[in-house]
């Protein structure tokens, strides 16, 4: 895919970059990445993607921006408060960069509509906010052999996962988290959040997703960074492929 004069000048410092190059940033043009959740992940993680090239990006929340939402969310102003955070932030993302295709979806992701609102992507990011809807976005990417970056936060802390169930000695998040569910009295609204959390994990998502769709250094499937946002230490582990997983392993397809 070809760049124009205009594009080779906007992405001059990625071209530079021997690891990236221009074919590197002609995969970025080329490529379709779905972003799940427009909250405090995918409001770091966006504007980054766009600001790369990615050259067409999905973006599936049903929300609308509330004022607790902006301590974090930084995507979003006062002004926007009660408006639909995907129409917001594909407004956002169209002025940082316009040879950027923008689709936002304001639907949620359920059972019954996770593959279609997926498919067609090379790549999908989940910062969804609730085990419910992570393991359909993990369900669906498997069915449709997408590779999936997955990162979530707590308090002070945060993680960033690299599945591929779909591979055959590949982990999909369900390996990792098992039948994990959501509980009354566990969200950030009742143990609260360190603001700029979002943007260090939504940024290292938006890292680890330019790593995967350049291929400029990749990391096997299956690693898991963990960021201990007090002590301000990370440590990477692997996350082995569940033989009994009830959604990659063989037995289950």
């Amino acid at each position: 895919m070809s760049l124009s004069d205009i594009e080779l000048e906007r992405y001059a410092r990625h071209i530079v970059l021997p690891e990236v190059g221009g074919a590197g940033q002609a995969r970025l043009k080329a490529a379709a990445v779905a972003m799940v959740g427009a909250g405090g992940l995918g409001s770091a993680a966006l504007p980054w993607l766009a600001a790369a090239g990615v050259g067409r990006l999905t973006l599936i929340d049903d929300d609308t921006v509330s004022l607790s939402n902006l301590q974090r969310q930084t995507l979003y102003a006062t002004a926007d408060v009660g408006r639909a955070k995907v129409e917001v932030a594909a407004a956002r993302l169209a002025a940082l960069n316009p040879h950027v295709a923008l689709h936002p979806r304001a639907v949620r992701l359920t059972a019954a509509t996770a593959r279609e609102l997926l498919a067609g992507h090379d790549l999908v990011l989940d910062g969804s906010d609730s085990f419910a809807t992570r393991a359909q976005v993990n369900r669906a990417a498997v069915a449709l052999g997408t590779p999936l970056v997955a990162a979530a936060m707590g308090p002070f802390d945060g993680q960033l996962g690299l599945f591929a169930g779909h591979l055959p000695d590949a982990p999909c998040w369900a390996c990792f988290a098992g039948a994990a569910e959501d509980r009354p009295g566990e969200t950030c609204a009742d143990h609260g959040i360190i603001g700029a959390l979002a943007g260090v994990m939504g940024g290292l998502q938006a890292l680890e997703a330019l790593r995967v769709l350049t291929g400029y250094a990749p990391r096997p499937f299956g690693s898991l960074l963990l960021f201990d946002g007090r002590a301000f230490v990370t440590r990477t582990v692997r996350v082995p492929k569940d033989p009994a997983c009830p959604v990659c392993a063989p037995a289950s397809s």
